[in-house]
C-alpha cells in the first residue's frame, strides 16, 4: 500500500460536499477532522487558510491539495473531499476545484511532508486516476482507488 492510502481512513472521505467557497471548504474540513480524529476544527481551518495565503494549493485540472502543520499532531493525516459544485481556488489553469485532498502533518514534519505532497502530485497528474475518483459512487470505492494506486516506475 502507498503512503497516502495509509493515512486516509474511510471516515475521512466526504462525497458531494456543498460548500460555496474555499473558506467554507476549510471549515468543513476542520469539522471532518474534529469528528474523525478529535482535532480542533478551528485550528485545522486556520492552518489551511494560513498556508493558502502563501499561495494557492490548487494544482489545476480541478484538483487542490490544501495542507497544513498542526501543533501536537503525532502523525500525518489525510482527507479526500469531492465537492458537489466546483469552487474557485486560484489554480494555475484557472479552473475551479472539485476534488480536494487535505494533508495535515505534525508541526515539525519536513521530509515526510514533502514526500507525501510529491506522491499526491503524482497521483493526481494521472488523468485516469482523476476520472476514477470523479466516478466513484462511495467512500469505500474511493479508499480502494487510493489503495490500488501505484507510482509508475
Amino acid at each position: 500500500m502507498n503512503q497516502i492510502a495509509e493515512l486516509l481512513p474511510l471516515a475521512n472521505i466526504a462525497l458531494d460536499i456543498d460548500v460555496p467557497s474555499k473558506a467554507r471548504l476549510f471549515e468543513a474540513t476542520g469539522a471532518l477532522f474534529a469528528a474523525s480524529a478529535g482535532l480542533d476544527a478551528g485550528v485545522v481551518a486556520s492552518s489551511l487558510a494560513a498556508r493558502e495565503k502563501l499561495g494557492s494549493t490548487g494544482l489545476g485540472q480541478g484538483i487542490a491539495i490544501p495542507h497544513g502543520r498542526i501543533k501536537g499532531l503525532k502523525e500525518a493525516r489525510g482527507a479526500f473531499l469531492r465537492l458537489k459544485e466546483p469552487v474557485s481556488f486560484d489554480a494555475p489553469d484557472s479552473k475551479p476545484v472539485s476534488q480536494v485532498f487535505v494533508l495535515l502533518v505534525p508541526e515539525q514534519a519536513t521530509d515526510l511532508h514533502l514526500q507525501l505532497l510529491s506522491e499526491l502530485a503524482q497521483m493526481f497528474s494521472e488523468r485516469a486516476f482523476r476520472e476514477r475518483l470523479a466516478a466513484a459512487t462511495s467512500a469505500a470505492d474511493l479508499v480502494n482507488l487510493f489503495r490500488a494506486w501505484e507510482a509508475e516506475t
